[in-house]
């Protein structure tokens, strides 16, 4: 897809030409990070055993490593969490915040008193892996139904591509009550918070002591990986996104949740009869993308 683009066209420029072909510029530009395979091993097996166990840091994580054959020390594991965006969720009380923000805002979030669509929208990020690097998965997910509002992928822990998701779910005019999410620095930055305010939406912050106030975006992102990311090895990001976009245009519009009375997330979240025969190429709202569908079916069976 990205031979396509035509760097030496002067009529129509990059940005335009990848408007067209539906293709982001940062996939564009994306140039897998050059990482030893070994260490892209360990990677996999990490971000494997914390979804498993996320409370564990990374003296637990060498312990699990080690039992597994893998002789690691304890700084490398600290620096690759690090830089998978992991961190140990635990029910003590933090001493410090990721991020720094000049204010704070109180968790507002108890899973027993959702009752009802956009009461609540919660975001987090996972690490997603590549043949040759990874990339780092955002998704904005309403609580009450599970549906997966709008996702983005990047190559970088950036504030923007978080920022792109939440106005990607604010497109359709729908807003949440309220909006949760860890005290990642993404997620406590000036802007980010800024933009949350702009539309009278109540911030939630996971809080001291409440290790699972997320818990229902951790389990999706173990559906994730567990039904679709480990069950293949995407080549780059252009890959990865064509595979995660028919994954979670499933998983909200075709697969049934039992929690949700058999219905799938987005008939609960559009209160809407079952969805027929998805088409082709959708994204998470199951709109058809044209200018995609022309283009990705060469990537379709």
């Amino acid at each position: 897809m990205r031979k396509l683009v035509d760097h030496d066209q002067r009529e129509i420029t990059i940005s335009r030409q990848c408007e067209l072909l539906g293709l982001p510029r940062s996939t564009l530009y994306y140039k897998p990070i050059p990482v030893p395979e070994s260490t892209l091993g360990i990677m996999a097996r990490i971000d494997a055993l914390y979804l498993e166990d996320p409370t564990s840091g990374s003296r637990r994580m060498v312990q699990y490593l080690a039992r597994e054959g893998i002789p690691i020390s304890r700084d490398r594991v600290r620096n690759l969490m690090r830089c998978m965006g992991l961190r140990a969720i635990y029910q003590k009380p933090r001493t410090t915040v990721p991020g720094d923000p000049s204010e704070r805002f109180p968790c507002l979030v108890d899973l027993k008193e959702v009752t009802e669509v956009d009461q609540v929208w919660a975001t987090d990020i996972t690490y997603i892996p590549l043949r040759k690097g990874f990339l780092y998965l955002v998704a904005v997910v309403d609580l009450f139904s599970r549906n997966v509002l709008s996702w983005k992928l990047s190559n970088s822990l950036d504030m923007e591509f978080c920022l792109e998701a939440l106005e990607i779910a604010l497109t359709v005019g729908r807003k949440p009550q309220i909006f949760h999410s860890d005290q990642g620095c993404q997620f406590t930055s000036g802007d980010f918070v800024a933009r949350l305010k702009t539309e009278e939406i109540k911030i939630s912050w996971s809080g001291r002591g409440r290790c699972y106030d997320n818990i229902l975006v951790e389990r999706l992102w173990r559906t994730v990986k567990y039904e679709e990311v480990y069950l293949r090895a995407y080549s780059d990001g252009w890959e990865a996104e064509i595979s995660l976009s028919r994954f979670l245009w499933r998983y909200c519009h075709v697969r049934p949740h039992s929690s949700l009375g058999g219905k799938t997330p987005n008939e609960v979240y559009n209160q809407i009869e079952p969805c027929p025969s998805p088409p082709e190429v959708n994204d998470v709202r199951g709109q058809i993308c044209p200018i995609k569908a022309i283009h990705l079916s060469l990537w379709l069976p």
